[in-house]
């Protein structure tokens, strides 16, 4: 998958292109970029179209983005998808991988495939 080569993995044992080969639901995708500090417009208004394609598609559920405080220019999404064959359809999508293409060059994703834990008495799954 063209996009994926755009990704740095948060794990380099586990790699995002291979979490996506498991089949899991649902799942949220955690996605932290690093932006250099004159391309923020830039990686917003990218951001945004591609998310515009993104939410278009089946399985997708939320979303939310995330800016570090102070002068750090990082970004946290958080994506929730109903499985992760529907993400990765998604991010097939071609109108999907125009939109990411046209990121600023600084931009860094380090994307990360999470589920839900049930932690008894303090978190329900």
């Amino acid at each position: 998958m063209e996009v994926l080569k755009k990704f740095k993995p948060l794990d380099d044992k586990f790699p995002f292109e291979r979490q996506l080969g498991i089949s899991a639901a649902p799942i949220v995708l955690i996605n932290i970029f690093t932006v250099g500090s004159t391309d923020e417009a830039g990686f917003l208004d990218a951001f945004k179209a591609a998310g515009e394609t993104l939410k278009k598609q089946p399985g997708f559920i939320s979303t939310q983005l995330h800016r570090a405080i102070g002068d750090s220019p990082t970004f946290l999404n958080y994506v929730v998808w109903e499985s992760t064959e529907t993400l990765r359809d998604a991010f097939a999508h071609p109108e999907f991988v125009a939109k990411v293409s046209a990121y600023p060059s600084s931009v860094v994703a380090t994307p990360h495939l999470f589920q839900k834990v049930a932690v008894p008495g303090f978190c329900t799954a």
